[in-house]
C-alpha cells in the first residue's frame, strides 16, 4: 500500500501563513496567542505545521491535543503532553530546577515526577494555574516557547480554565500559544464559547476562521498532488480516463472534485487518493458519492485483519498508547506491528510518539460506525481491563476505566471506578470532572447490591461531595441543585450532618450572591445547639460571624466570633482562631471600637504567620479597615506585604493580584490614581467571585467618572448595574458603596432626580456602616441643594458642562423619585443620620463639607474656607482638595469677591491637573467662562496639551481620539489603535463633537484647530 499524498504545497493559506509569523514576531516583547478555527478537514492542522516548520530552532515548540474520549478530554490532557515533552527534552530534575515555586504542581499534570517532589509542599487549588504559568515564563527566559493545543474543541471545563489564565496572566515575553478547534463544534454551553470572544477582548488574543479553498485553489491543490503523484506512479499515471495525469489536469473532473470537495483541502486529498486507489487497482469505477463512502474508502481497501485492528483502535479513542494497544489486541505484538504497517501505508493511521492516531478524527468517526455492538462490548471491555492492570504502575486511569465499563454496560464494575475517578478529578483540581463522576456514580447507585461499601460513603455524603465539587468548578447553581436533594434525604435527626449541609448551601448562595446565607446559617447553629463543641459547630460560627460582618449586623458579629475564637481555642486551631480575631476585630471597628478592633487583628496576625489562607485574610480586612479609617498609606503597605508574600509563594498574579487590588481604594484617596488604574484590569481579568468584582467595578467607576470619562463610565454601569444590584441586596458595604459611585456618575452627568434615588438609601433605615455613609452624605447634601435650586445652584456649571442626561432606565423609580420629597424633611434626616455618625475617625473631613454643600445651598463662603481647610488633612480624599477649592471659587464669585475667586480657580486647576481629574477640569472651564474670569494657565504644560480648544476641556483619552480623527480613522480604526471598543470609540466621539459644539467630525477637527490629514 502507498502512502497517502498531500499537496506538498499548502494552496489558499498565504495569508493565514503571514499572520502567525506576524504573532510570532509580537511575542517576542509580550505573551501572544492566536486561536484558529475552522471546519473538520478545513487544514487548521496543516497550517500550524506549516508554520511550526518554517521557524524551524527559533523557538521550542510543544504540541499538546485534546483527544474525544467518550464525552470530554481528560483535565489538562494537553498540558499534560506539553509538560511530559519539556521532562523529556530537559530532564526531569532541569525542569524542576526551572519550575521554581511551580515544582510543587508538576505532579498534578505529569504524576511520574511526584517520586521527585518528596518534601515539596502540595499545590493548592488556588495557585495551580499561577504554578503552571510560572513554569512556562522560566522557560522561556532561556528558550523562545511556542504552545501548541490542538482540537481545544474537545477540552474538559479544567483545560480550557487553564488556557483562559495563561492567556489572561503570562507576563515577559517569548511566549506563543496557538489553539485550534472546529467552530461547529463550539455550541452553547460549550466551556470554550464564552471565553474566546473574552480573551480576544483582552488584545492578548486573536483569532480568526479558515476559509474554504476557491476552485482555482481546489486546482492548484490537485495540480500539486498529481506532480507528486506523477512522480511516483510510472506508466500508471499515464493511464486513460484517470483524474489525475503527470503534470496535467482533467478540467471535468476538477469541477467534479471541487463541487464534491466543497473547497474542503482533506476532503479533495481523500477524492484524488480515492482516484488513486481506483487507477492502481486497474479496475474502472466511479468516485465515491457520499461523504461516508469517502472517509471509509481507504478502510475498504486494506485487509480484513488491518480493518480489525482499525476498529479496536476507533473505539479506543484518538491517539491510544502502544503499550495500552498491545495489551488489548489478541494477536502477537509482530502481528499487530504488521497490521499497524499495513494501516499507516495504507493512508489510516499515524504514529504521534508513543500514540496511534487516525489520520484525520473524521475518518476515525466513520470506522467507529463500522463497529458492531457485540464488538463494542467486548472491545470496551478488554480496554478497561488493560488499563486497570497499568493502575498498579501509578498511571491515573480511573476516568477511562469507568468511560469504557460504562459503554460495556457493565454497571457493576463501572461504579467502583467513577469514585476513584471522582477523587483523582479532585486531587488534580479538575473539578468540573469530578462533579460529573459523582453524578455518574449517583446514577448508578440504585443498580448496585451494596453501593455504600462499593463507594465507602453514603448516598448523601455522595451528594454532598458532588455538590463541593461542583461549587469549586464554578457552578453553584448545580451545587445548590444537587445539596437541596442531599437536604430533602437527610434525616433532621442528624443532627451534624443536617446542619452541615446548611452550612454547604449557605456558602454556596454566598458565592452567587444570594441573600438566605445568614439564616441558613442561623437555623444550623440552632440545630447544633448554642453550646456544641464540634468541627461542625465551629465551622458554623466562623461562617456566622461573617456573614453578620458584611451585612453591617456588628454588635452580633462580635458575640458569634467570641463565641468561635472560643471554639478554636479549645480545639487548638490556630488558624480558626487567627480567622476569628479577624472578623471580630473588623466587626468591633464597625461599632466604633477602633483600638480595640486594631487589637484584635493584630493577634489575627500572629496566629497566622505560618498559615496562608488565614494571613491572606488578614492582609485583605486590615488592608480595608486602615482605608476606612483614613490610614491610607497603611493600607497600601499592608497590601503590598500581602501582594510580597504572595510573590514568595509563587501566587503573585492570582492572591497577590486580588491583595495589591485591594489597595486600589486607599491608592486612589492617596490620588495615586495611575497606580490604581493598572491594578484594575488584571484585577477583573481572573473573574473574582461577585464581592469582589462590584468592588472592583465601583472603584473603575469612580476613577472615570472623576477623570471626566463620563459617558465611558456610564456606559459601563448601564452593563455592571443588574449584578451590582445583586449584591447590594447581600452586603452592606456594597450597598452603600454603589449608591455612592452611582450618585457621583448621576451628579457628574447632570442627572439630579437619578442621583436622589441613589443618595436615598442614606434615609432609609439600614445598618450603619460609618465610613461609607459619610461620603454618601456629602453626596445627598449636594443632590439636596440642587433639588432646592431647580438645578440652578453652584453645581448647574456642572450639569451645563457635562450635559443633562434624562432617568436612568436601569433603576425603577418610586418613592425616593424627586415628586415625592420633602426638600425640608429630608435635609432633617440627613442631619440625624450625621449625628449618629460624627465619632468616626475621618468624620471632620466630612462633615464639614456636608455643611458647605447645604449652607446657602452650596454659595456659603466660610463654610467652602472650612471645607477647604479640612480637605488638606492627611485623612481627607485626595481629590477633595481641588473639589472644595472649585466650589470655593463658585461661591466667591457669588459674593463678587473675583480676585480670590480667580485664585483659588487657579489652585483647584493646578490641583485637578496633577491629579488627573478631567471631570473638574471639564467644570472649571465652564464656570471661568461663564464667570468672566480669566482662565487658568492651561493644565500640565506637557507638549501637546492645551491645543484642543472648546467650550469645555477635552479629558486625555478624548484628545487622543480627537488627534486620530484628525488623522481620518474610522472609529473602528480609533478602537484598534487605542484598545478599546468599537462602541466606546463612538462614546468618545460623541462627547467631543458635544463639548466643541460641533455637528461633523470635521467641524470637531477646525474648531480644535489640528490639521486635518483626511476630509
Amino acid at each position: 500500500m502507498r502512502s497517502p499524498i498531500s499537496s506538498p504545497q499548502m494552496i489558499g493559506r498565504e495569508a493565514d501563513l503571514a499572520a502567525l509569523r506576524d504573532e510570532f514576531e509580537r511575542s517576542a516583547e509580550e505573551p501572544r496567542a492566536v486561536a484558529i478555527g475552522g471546519e473538520a478537514g478545513i487544514g487548521k492542522t496543516r497550517l500550524v505545521a506549516e508554520f511550526t516548520r518554517e521557524i524551524g530552532d527559533r523557538a521550542m515548540v510543544l504540541l499538546g491535543k485534546c483527544v474525544d474520549i467518550g464525552t470530554e478530554s481528560a483535565p489538562y490532557a494537553p498540558f499534560t503532553a506539553i509538560v511530559r515533552e519539556l521532562a523529556a527534552t530537559l530532564g526531569p530534575d532541569a525542569l524542576l530546577e526551572l519550575a521554581g515555586p511551580a515544582a510543587s504542581a508538576l505532579p498534578f499534570v505529569l504524576p511520574e515526577l511526584a517520586s521527585a517532589q518528596e518534601g515539596r509542599p502540595k499545590a493548592s487549588s488556588d495557585r495551580f494555574y499561577e504554578l503552571i504559568a510560572v513554569l512556562f515564563e522560566n522557560v522561556a527566559r532561556q528558550r523562545r516557547l511556542v504552545l501548541v493545543i490542538e482540537d481545544i474543541h474537545w477540552a474538559d471545563r479544567s483545560t480550557v480554565e487553564l488556557l483562559r489564565f495563561l492567556v489572561s496572566m503570562l507576563t515577559g515575553g517569548g511566549i506563543l500559544i496557538i489553539v485550534t478547534y472546529r467552530s461547529d463544534e463550539i455550541v452553547r454551553g460549550h466551556p470554550l464559547r464564552p471565553v474566546l470572544p473574552e480573551l480576544e477582548r483582552s488584545r492578548r488574543l486573536v483569532r480568526w476562521e479558515l476559509i474554504r479553498l476557491t476552485r482555482e485553489q481546489v486546482a492548484a491543490q490537485v495540480q500539486s498532488i498529481a506532480a507528486v503523484s506523477g512522480a511516483e506512479g510510472g506508466d500508471a499515471a499515464s493511464s486513460a480516463g484517470t483524474m489525475i495525469e503527470t503534470g496535467t489536469i482533467d478540467t471535468a473532473m476538477i469541477d467534479d472534485v471541487f463541487e464534491r470537495s466543497e473547497g474542503v483541502p482533506f476532503f479533495v486529498e481523500e477524492l484524488a487518493g480515492a482516484e488513486r486507489g481506483v487507477r492502481d487497482s486497474g479496475i474502472a469505477g466511479p468516485l465515491p458519492e457520499t461523504l461516508r463512502e469517502l472517509l471509509l474508502a481507504r478502510y475498504e481497501r486494506v485487509g480484513e485483519s488491518t480493518q480489525h485492528l482499525l476498529r479496536l483502535i476507533a473505539v479506543g479513542g484518538a491517539c491510544v498508547r502502544h503499550d495500552l494497544l498491545d495489551l488489548v489486541y489478541a494477536g502477537s505484538s509482530a502481528e499487530l506491528e504488521a497490521e499497524v504497517r499495513a494501516a499507516v501505508d495504507g493512508g489510516l493511521l499515524v504514529i504521534d510518539d508513543v500514540c496511534y492516531d487516525f489520520r484525520h478524527a473524521l475518518v476515525r468517526a466513520a470506522v467507529l460506525g463500522e463497529v458492531l455492538p457485540g464488538e463494542r462490548v467486548r472491545y470496551h471491555t478488554a480496554y478497561a481491563d488493560a488499563l486497570e492492570s497499568l493502575a498498579h504502575a501509578g498511571r491515573p486511569v480511573a476516568h477511562e476505566v469507568a468511560l469504557h465499563r460504562m459503554e460495556a454496560h457493565d454497571a457493576v464494575r463501572a461504579f467502583p471506578a467513577t469514585i476513584v475517578a471522582m477523587r483523582e478529578a479532585g486531587d488534580s483540581y479538575a473539578f468540573s470532572r469530578a462533579a460529573r463522576m459523582g453524578e455518574r456514580a449517583l446514577e448508578l447507585w440504585e443498580q448496585i447490591a451494596d453501593p455504600e461499601s462499593g463507594a465507602g460513603m453514603s448516598h448523601i455524603d455522595l451528594l454532598q461531595r458532588t455538590a463541593d465539587a461542583w461549587r469549586d468548578a464554578g457552578d453553584s447553581d448545580r451545587a445548590l441543585a444537587v445539596i437541596d436533594v442531599a437536604l430533602a434525604e437527610c434525616d433532621p435527626a442528624d443532627v451534624d450532618q443536617h446542619a452541615g449541609l446548611l452550612v454547604d448551601k449557605a456558602r454556596y448562595l454566598a458565592s452567587l450572591s444570594r441573600p438566605g446565607s445568614t439564616a441558613l446559617l442561623e437555623e444550623a447553629l440552632a440545630e447544633v445547639g448554642p453550646d456544641a463543641c464540634s468541627d461542625t459547630a465551629s465551622a458554623i460560627l466562623g461562617d456566622l460571624a461573617g456573614r453578620l460582618m458584611l451585612e453591617a449586623r456588628y454588635d452580633e458579629g462580635v458575640e458569634v466570633a467570641t463565641r468561635a475564637l472560643a471554639q478554636a481555642e479549645a480545639a487548638g486551631s490556630l488558624s480558626r482562631q487567627s480567622v476569628a480575631h479577624n472578623i471580630r476585630g473588623v466587626s468591633f471597628v464597625g461599632l466604633g471600637r477602633v483600638e480595640d478592633g486594631l487589637a484584635d487583628l493584630r493577634r489575627a496576625k500572629e496566629l497566622a504567620e505560618t498559615r496562608d489562607g488565614a494571613m491572606l485574610r488578614y492582609h485583605v480586612n486590615t488592608s480595608d479597615v486602615m482605608h476606612l479609617i483614613g490610614r491610607f498609606t497603611e493600607a497600601v503597605e499592608i497590601g503590598n506585604a500581602g501582594v510580597e508574600r504572595a510573590r514568595r509563594l509563587g501566587v503573585e498574579r492570582t492572591s497577590g493580584i486580588m491583595l495589591a487590588s485591594n489597595t486600589v481604594e486607599p491608592l486612589i484617596a492617596l490620588g495615586r490614581w495611575g497606580e490604581a488604574d493598572a491594578l484594575l484590569e488584571p484585577a477583573m481579568a481572573l473573574n473574582p467571585p461577585p464581592g469582589f468584582r462590584v468592588h472592583l467595578q465601583r472603584m473603575k467607576l469612580l476613577l472615570l467618572t472623576w477623570k471626566g470619562e463620563t459617558e465611558v463610565a456610564d456606559e459601563l454601569w448601564r452593563s455592571w448595574a443588574p449584578m451590582m444590584h445583586v449584591q447590594a441586596d447581600i452586603e452592606m458595604q456594597s450597598l452603600l458603596g454603589i449608591a455612592r459611585v452611582e450618585a457621583e456618575l448621576a451628579l457628574a452627568l447632570g442627572d439630579v432626580e437619578r442621583a436622589w434615588r441613589a443618595v436615598a438609601v442614606v434615609l432609609r433605615d439600614h445598618r450603619r456602616m460609618i465610613a461609607y455613609d459619610l461620603p454618601l452624605l456629602v453626596d445627598a447634601a449636594r443632590t439636596l441643594a440642587l433639588l432646592r435650586t431647580g438645578g440652578r445652584g453652584a453645581d448647574a456649571d456642572a450639569a451645563s458642562a457635562i450635559g443633562q442626561r434624562g432617568p436612568d432606565a436601569s433603576r425603577p423609580r418610586g418613592a425616593d423619585s424627586v415628586e415625592h420629597i420633602d426638600l425640608g424633611t429630608a435635609e432633617s434626616g440627613l442631619r440625624e443620620v450625621l449625628a449618629s455618625v460624627r465619632d468616626w475617625p475621618t468624620a471632620s473631613v466630612w462633615v464639614p463639607l456636608f455643611e458647605a454643600e447645604l449652607a446657602e445651598n452650596g454659595a456659603d463662603t466660610h463654610a467652602w474656607q472650612q471645607a477647604v481647610k479640612a480637605s488638606t488633612a492627611s485623612i481627607a480624599t485626595a481629590h477633595l482638595q481641588p473639589y472644595t477649592r472649585f466650589r470655593h471659587a463658585q461661591a466667591l464669585v457669588g459674593a463678587g469677591k473675583r480676585t480670590e475667586a480667580q485664585e483659588e480657580a487657579a489652585a483647584s486647576r493646578r490641583l485637578a491637573d496633577e491629579l488627573g481629574a478631567g471631570l473638574i477640569l471639564g467644570w472649571l472651564d465652564d464656570f471661568e467662562r461663564r464667570a468672566g474670569l480669566e482662565a487658568s494657565p492651561a493644565r500640565g504644560g506637557a507638549e501637546g496639551r492645551g491645543r484642543v480648544v472648546g467650550s469645555a476641556e477635552l479629558t486625555e483619552r478624548e484628545r487622543q481620539v480627537l488627534e486620530l480623527i484628525a488623522q481620518g480613522l474610522s472609529n473602528k480604526q480609533i478602537g484598534e489603535r487605542l484598545y478599546i471598543s468599537t462602541k466606546t470609540a463612538s462614546v468618545h466621539v460623541s462627547a467631543i463633537l458635544r463639548k466643541l459644539g460641533a455637528t461633523s467630525r470635521t467641524e470637531a477637527v477646525y474648531v480644535a484647530g489640528l490639521d486635518r490629514a483626511t476630509a
